[in-house]
């Protein structure tokens, strides 16, 4: 198994197993691999550190296709949840939280997209949100 740091063209990193690098290459090319932000398709291999192994490490158990299965059914689930009672504000979503949270008499629940630059922002005026991994839907 190897573990790359990716990025996608909105600038979004995040990070995934394959389990090997023709793996990533392969799902590259397919355009299988999408990121999990804003589902762009638009995917390449961020800078990273190397990875030291050691005993402790060595012991780690990789989580099986079954029990992987079922956090992406969970995801897809809190998604529906989403979808169904929140509304979508798209890239507004920093301004519109914002909008929010300085506002006490206006509150509703959002979701949407923001970069990194923008998470971090509303990190520092302790506004509070949650990034969640937004799976395609299965038809």
């Amino acid at each position: 198994m190897i573990k790359y740091n990716l990025i996608c063209k909105n600038k979004h990193e995040f990070e995934s197993w394959f389990s090997d690098s023709n793996e990533f290459e392969r799902l590259k090319k397919n355009r299988v691999l999408e990121c999990i932000y804003c589902n762009s398709k638009k995917i390449a291999k961020s800078i990273m550190s190397p990875s030291v192994v050691n005993q402790q490490s060595k012991n780690v158990d990789f989580i099986s296709t079954k029990e992987l299965k079922k956090k992406k059914k969970r995801l897809q689930n809190l998604r529906n949840l989403v979808e169904k009672n929140f509304e979508y504000v798209g890239n507004n979503f920093a301004s519109k939280v914002r909008e929010i949270y300085y506002n006490n008499k206006y509150k509703k629940n959002i979701y949407g997209t923001t970069t990194s630059e923008e998470r971090e922002e509303l990190n520092k005026e302790g506004i509070e949100f949650v990034n969640i991994p937004w799976l395609e839907k299965e038809n």
